[in-house]
């Protein structure tokens, strides 16, 4: 019955836009599971920095009773027997970009939502694999499973928000694939909370439910002026996605983030300013490593500084040329750093901001620029990823850079 219930649902879907949504398995669990395999089917923890928090867990680990957020110190009996690894972001962020690539094979239209969802337009396709669309959201879970070794779920409906809501039911029921077309919508609907809809916030949710509405099917069966007037725009938008019209569609157009910030604890509080050089340093390669991954550069620069009493201390530089060369940018944070520091202040944590960004591509050139000294700060940068990419995070080390901060 369910076999023929998915037929009916693609015929419907043919004469539809279809979206599909790729989530990944306990994604920052299951990279450390792809470069260790020995880790598979054990309960593994993924956690924060400093902070040591559980920010990922494998089925495995769940079954021990842990909780996503809880901190180590709450870890106790049971829970024990986990493998605990703290998080490595720049794996993540590497396999991530393997899985996009995996997806972009399939179709032009691929949409990066975070590093471990992504939308993709599949509208038509069925022709071009001869097959249906939840046997192709099949197809592309193999072959990511294949080809990066990372497990995912696939949500495939008519709308971003009901694919959202397809994931989390493919993820939920362990079936791995799950397409809600039209017959599916209402049923749907009806049994899923306003919180586990996409985009509703805890703000929003609260004030949905002063007003009676509970579920998802109760949000669509409001009238759209009624919805215009307590919610606005988004509410419209957030009900028609919901009865399957695509109102957002998949852009693979490039997004730049607003910042990219990299910050942490010191190893010890401390007042001295080599240390603070060392650790600002290290925030600023990783950062600019980033940013040269999005093929941009910033205009925005800051520095900022904890101390051990929490209060905070920042200063910031507009420049007339943006730079993505972490030299550079690392002579801007030392000169911050000199406005703010203060000899006689213990510290506990430091930091950078950037922000402003312009992609490569559409980034214009000084008229005062040096071109043959741009061109070795880019060959230097260059040179800087790859030898990181060959021979692992962190085989360059500028300044002041230690392993301790």
């Amino acid at each position: 019955m369910e076999e023929n219930q998915n037929i009916s649902d693609n015929d419907v879907m043919a004469k539809k836009h279809v979206i599909a949504l790729v989530d990944c398995d306990s994604f920052f669990v299951s990279c450390e599971q792809a470069v260790n395999p020995d880790l598979k089917g054990k309960p593994v923890c993924v956690m924060s920095g400093r902070g040591q928090c559980v920010i990922s867990r494998s089925k495995e680990a769940k079954k021990l009773g842990i909780r996503m957020g809880m901190p180590y110190f709450q870890i106790e009996g049971e829970m024990k027997k986990a493998i605990f690894i703290n998080a490595s972001h720049d794996l993540y962020g590497e396999i991530s970009n393997k899985v996009m690539e995996v997806l972009k094979q399939f179709s032009p239209l691929v949409e990066v939502y975070s590093i471990d969802e992504a939308f993709v337009d599949l509208t038509g396709l069925e022709r071009l694999y001869k097959r249906n669309y939840l046997e192709i959201a099949q197809m592309i879970r193999d072959e990511v499973l294949e080809k990066v070794d990372i497990p995912v779920s696939i949500g495939v409906s008519s709308s971003k928000s009901l694919a959202k809501l397809a994931s989390d039911k493919a993820k939920k029921t362990g079936e791995g694939v799950f397409l809600v077309g039209s017959r599916k919508i209402m049923p749907l609907l009806e049994k899923t909370s306003i919180d586990e809809i996409w985009g509703i916030g805890k703000n929003l949710s609260i004030l949905l439910r002063k007003h009676g509405i509970l579920t998802a099917y109760e949000l669509v069966s409001q009238d759209d002026l009624w919805l215009n007037k307590q919610i606005g725009i988004h509410g419209l938008e957030m009900k028609h996605e919901l009865l399957g019209e695509m109102v957002s569609p998949v852009s693979n157009e490039v997004k730049l983030p607003k910042s990219i910030q990299k910050t942490s604890a010191l190893a010890k509080f401390t007042s001295d300013k080599n240390y603070l050089k060392n650790s600002l340093n290290y925030h600023i390669h990783r950062a600019c490593v980033k940013l040269r991954r999005i093929n941009a550069k910033c205009k925005g620069v800051s520095t900022f500084l904890r101390t051990k009493d929490f209060k905070v201390y920042c200063e910031k530089k507009v420049l007339n040329v943006p730079t993505d060369f972490e030299l550079e940018i690392s002579e801007i944070v030392f000169n911050l750093l000199d406005k703010m520091y203060n000899p006689n202040i213990l510290y506990r944590s430091t930091g950078i901001i950037l922000d402003t960004f312009e992609l490569n591509s559409s980034a214009q050139m000084s008229l005062f620029s040096d071109m043959e000294t741009d061109l070795k700060k880019e060959k230097l940068s260059k040179c800087f990823d790859n030898l990181e990419k060959k021979f692992g995070k962190d085989i360059i080390q500028t300044g002041f850079i230690k392993k301790d901060v």
